[in-house]
């Protein structure tokens, strides 16, 4: 007989743990009428066309055909299905205040109170036209770095994009850029930012030439410096000369409450809301109670779930906000010729999902349990502990470029197909939600919570080792993405309107 995963009384679909072959006993009574790939579902009992498919106890789709039941349920016979949500104020909600003190990091503490994971050296272009030379200037300064011992120092890197210039000077799109590039120039991971744009794009260097008592920041534009080989020699050098001054700084005893955590990806497979999301949620939710912060975003791929954020929100306000982002995303997607189930992906489908309502059910379980305590806008910085949804699309440079400009200064990335993504100047923890996958990829991968499904570790187990080594993470350890000299092409701020 094989196994098979039931995670709610109320399914009428279950999960394959591994390939079932056609004609397969399951048990007493299920026999498996088509083969079952590792991960797919299998129904339970038969489904009329038009019945709604529900798994974790939540609709995921609607039957396009009669099933019977012990038959593949993928693509072929479930659609996405529209329903009306109830979305009610729960006004039950308490903050915890009894916070746990007995675990600490050690970081890097800036002036103005906040505490970094790592001290890099950021260049950040303001426009384009200027990311050839931040590039060239954290390529020659990185060379030196390696050639000359700074134990404290992470290294230099460049924040470049495409973006910056021809764009609207007013309105949302410019808003959302003006906050990103000002959430990393004050960004506690880096000890000393230069902020370098060409001179006549539409973000000026004036917008973000402001008091900021983080750490040394400046700002050139190269039409003003003499051109590229004059402002690339000028910073190197000025670099050099302040290479003593930013590895003085050292780590010290920090409590974990000065950690932000950004919760990333999470819906590679049918996998990852059974074991990888779940374990994450369960670290994000110690993380709150030792007085920390945690992100969630990716709107598109929660939508579907959002009631279940919904009752967990500390403010009414904060619901309405919510209802607002989904119905502009539902808006923008359509005058774009798309819709909110344009996911999952073709790689999300093979590993077993099929509508975006079931891919959103499993990336909501990596946020755990814990109050909302705020909806944020895209980049919007974090103004209290705990735990918060911030508005981002669901592509994974898009979305951690503006939970880093929120004041990420960790990440946890998990998947089910396999990733190798990292992201400067914020460190990248990967979790992998099934052990096959884990195997093969091992050289990029973190943490297995694919032990979940093979019944060698509880969830809390492996939510307990992901936050222990979160702190270890924080006070220095590299992770996979880092040894592997990831994180320098993933900053990518959101570009919304018109491209002039």
């Amino acid at each position: 007989m094989f196994n098979i995963i039931k995670l709610n009384a109320k399914d009428n679909i279950a999960v394959a743990p591994m390939n079932i072959p056609l004609g397969s006993k399951i048990n007493s009574s299920l026999n498996a009428q088509n083969e079952i790939p590792f991960g797919h579902k299998i129904s339970l009992v038969d489904i009329n066309k038009d019945e709604l498919i529900y798994k974790y106890g939540q609709i995921i789709g609607i039957a396009t055909n009669d099933i019977k039941k012990g038959s593949h349920v993928h693509s072929h016979n479930i659609m996405f299905h529209e329903f009306e949500r109830s979305y009610k104020f729960n006004k039950n909600k308490e903050l915890n205040k009894q916070l746990k003190k007995d675990k600490y990091f050690y970081g890097y503490k800036r002036a103005n109170g906040t505490v970094g994971t790592r001290n890099y050296i950021g260049l950040i272009s303001t426009v384009n036209c200027s990311a050839t030379v931040v590039k060239k200037i954290a390529n020659k300064i990185n060379l030196y770095l390696n050639k000359n011992k700074f134990t404290n120092i992470d290294g230099a890197v460049c924040l470049k994009h495409s973006s910056g210039c021809g764009m609207n000077t007013s309105g949302k799109g410019m808003e959302v850029f003006n906050r990103t590039i000002e959430g990393f120039k004050s960004h506690q991971n880096f000890g000393k930012v230069f902020v370098i744009g060409l001179g006549c794009e539409c973000a000026q260097i004036s917008l973000y030439n402001n008091m900021n008592l983080n750490h040394d920041i400046e700002y050139l534009n190269i039409q003003d410096e003499g051109g590229t080989n004059q402002i690339i020699n000028k910073i190197y050098n000025k670099v050099i000369d302040e290479l003593p001054k930013i590895n003085s700084k050292e780590r010290t005893k920090s409590e974990l409450s000065e950690l932000t955590l950004a919760l990333q990806c999470g819906g590679s497979d049918s996998y990852s809301g059974i074991t990888a999301n779940p374990a994450l949620g369960f670290a994000s939710d110690l993380l709150v109670q030792y007085g920390g912060s945690t992100i969630l975003s990716e709107t598109p791929e929660i939508y579907g779930a959002e009631h279940l954020l919904i009752d967990r929100a500390l403010k009414e306000s904060d619901i309405k906000k919510l209802i607002n982002q989904i119905k502009w995303w539902k808006n923008y997607t359509q005058i774009n010729g798309g819709s909110l189930d344009n996911n999952p992906s073709p790689g999300n489908k093979k590993g077993g999902l099929t509508t975006i309502l079931e891919k959103s059910l499993g990336a909501v379980a990596k946020s755990g349990n814990s109050t909302m305590i705020n909806v944020l806008d895209y980049a919007e910085k974090i103004s209290e502990k705990g735990f918060h949804f911030m508005d981002s699309p669901g592509y994974d440079p898009v979305s951690v470029t503006g939970q880093v400009a929120s004041g990420s200064n960790l990440i946890c990335f998990t998947t089910g197909r396999g990733s190798c993504f990292g992201f400067k100047p914020t460190p990248s923890l990967k979790i992998s939600s099934n052990t096959n996958m884990y195997n093969n990829l091992e050289e990029d991968m973190d943490i297995n919570a694919g032990t979940i499904m093979d019944g060698i570790h509880s969830i809390e187990e492996i939510g307990t080792k992901i936050f222990n080594e979160l702190i270890e993470v924080a006070s220095g350890k590299k992770t996979k993405s880092e040894i592997n000299e990831y994180g320098d092409d993933e900053f990518n701020p959101w570009v919304i309107g018109a491209t002039m």
